[in-house]
């Protein structure tokens, strides 16, 4: 059974508050785990609906929450966000296969790590800045590291940090950058683009 409250008493900085319940009764208390929509952060006298548990202590928690109006993310949704871990953990692979095979040379695993480390390091900071109210760090700019080889670490960001991963014109963009870079490397796998690349790291 769904009920429906008001936010009071919400702790943005450290993750928590009460649900006062619209009928009357003892507060409720949320952790912003509890919210389905983690692109959203919650404000106090905001409405929403929740269901309700009893923890080991006896007190209310608020579970499965969700802003008034939204609807419960279908099992499409939840089935199509298995997708980007596989798809990191498969490419990654495939570059520790292509290495050992000697189709590609060390240094392009170390490339892909690194920037995907680094891009990684950057959606955190840039959710950090959403939630504060601080400088943001520019689309293009993500979408450059994206380019260079940091793609997985975006999309293990987009997953994990729940972050740039529903507006649709960045993902666009970003998925263009995913497509231009594996071109890249799909080139520098011929016998003329690994040619190229062994001459240039040789005059390094």
């Amino acid at each position: 059974m769904r009920h429906q409250g008001k936010v009071s008493n919400w702790k943005d900085d450290q993750g928590f508050g009460f649900i006062t319940p619209n009928g009357g009764g003892k507060q409720v208390f949320v952790h912003i785990k509890s919210f389905s929509n983690r692109q959203r952060r919650p404000v106090s006298n905001e409405i929403v609906t929740y269901e309700l548990k009893t923890d080991v202590n006896g007190r209310l928690n608020a579970e499965s929450v969700r802003f008034l109006g939204e609807q419960a993310q279908s099992a499409t949704s939840s089935e199509h966000s298995k997708i980007p871990p596989v798809l990191t953990a498969a490419f990654l692979a495939f570059l520790v296969g292509a290495v050992f095979a000697d189709m590609l040379p060390f240094s392009i695993l170390v490339l892909y790590v690194a920037a995907s480390a680094i891009t990684f390091g950057v959606y955190a900071f840039d959710k950090s800045a959403a939630r504060n109210d601080q400088w943001r760090t520019k689309e293009n700019t993500l979408h450059l590291f994206a380019l260079v080889g940091g793609w997985p670490g975006a999309l293990a960001a987009q997953r994990l940090l729940r972050h740039k991963s529903k507006k649709q014109s960045f993902q666009f963009a970003f998925w263009m950058t995913v497509v231009l870079n594996c071109g890249a490397l799909g080139w520098l796998l011929t016998s003329s683009g690994n040619a190229t690349l062994h001459s240039i790291l040789g005059t390094l």
